[in-house]
């Protein structure tokens, strides 16, 4: 079960009520959420800047990393209730004029390191059979996008996969695939 390489819906929940009940739950929470559902890589996420989103469309710019392909996303309700409560507590921040959407405490961009930090312990406090990390939540975002029916080809955009054997992965793994072949 440790090489597992994704986490599954019901253990993000888990990491998101960690979240909550962390330090700084507005922010963790926001993070976690937005890294599952657009699946981003931990350097797409720090990266993430005030311009790249918009409220007033629901939408958010995802800028992927590895040659992948970046794309438009749309802000989902949940996403945006986070999002909205952490830019709350943001413009509260020291920092708040940063172009950074994510802040460290002490108002600089959120480090790498520090998001795996934020996942180990959120996932150590939900006690996971796994040490949380943020490719997980990339992984996790792929096979929920699978185990809800989605076609191949657009987990491949959603993702920003150039490869499509970078996609095939999720869907290949799911039986649920099967289920309306006759």
């Amino acid at each position: 079960m440790s090489n597992r390489k994704y986490l599954t819906v019901s253990e993000i929940e888990q990491l998101l009520n960690a979240a909550r009940e962390g330090t700084f739950p507005e922010r963790d929470t926001c993070l976690i959420w937005m890294c599952f559902i657009h699946g981003c890589r931990v350097s797409e996420i720090n990266s993430w800047r005030l311009s790249d989103i918009d409220l007033l469309n629901n939408r958010i710019f995802i800028r992927r990393l590895k040659n992948g392909l970046s794309t438009i996303h749309p802000l989902y309700e949940l996403e945006r209730n986070a999002l909205e409560a952490w830019l709350n507590v943001r413009a509260r921040h020291r920092c708040a004029a940063s172009e950074w959407l994510f802040l460290s405490q002490k108002g600089n961009r959120l480090s790498r390191q520090r998001i795996y930090e934020i996942l180990r312990d959120c996932s150590q406090r939900a006690r996971l059979p796994v040490d949380a990390h943020p490719h997980m939540l990339r992984h996790a975002c792929g096979f929920a996008l699978a185990d809800r029916g989605m076609d191949t080809r657009l987990i491949q955009d959603y993702l920003g996969h150039r490869n499509i054997q970078h996609t095939v992965l999720y869907t290949a793994a799911n039986p649920q695939r099967f289920l309306r072949a006759w």
